[in-house]
């Protein structure tokens, strides 16, 4: 079984969402937090806005649902949902060199423009999705 550090997960979530360290620290502090010492937790300690988080990290592929059945005495069926850390693939993710960041943000763009001025600073070539004669 391996073990996923508050670092590990940190790295994992910049890299694969898109969100600076810091940022990315305090959402994996949280899920550490709900997680404990477990790999598996039961959903209904989240709140309906914190789990927005949990369905952000189950898209990056960081963790994954499960649910139980059973059968209650008086015979009506009774489902638990748990939320799951998929350990090897935020360990994968938080190794990752060039994450999802890298992409979205160009290392060329000026970093003082204010909002009025940011379509400014595109090049002109950036515009032309494709050529029209």
């Amino acid at each position: 079984m391996s073990i996923i550090t508050l670092d590990d997960l940190s790295k994992a979530i910049a890299n694969r969402v898109g969100i600076d360290i810091e940022e990315a620290r305090r959402d994996a502090g949280f899920v550490m937090d709900i997680f404990g010492f477990d790999d598996r937790v039961i959903d209904n300690v989240l709140d309906p806005e914190d789990r927005q988080l949990f369905y952000i990290l189950e898209e990056e592929g960081m963790l994954t649902t499960e649910r139980e059945e059973t059968t209650l005495y008086d015979g009506r069926e009774w489902r638990t949902h748990y939320w799951k850390l998929k350990k090897d693939t935020i360990a994968r993710y938080s190794k990752e060199e060039n994450g999802l960041r890298d992409y979205l943000i160009d290392k060329k763009q000026p970093k003082n423009v204010s909002d009025d001025d940011i379509y400014d600073t595109i090049e002109e070539k950036m515009w032309t999705t494709r050529k029209t004669d």
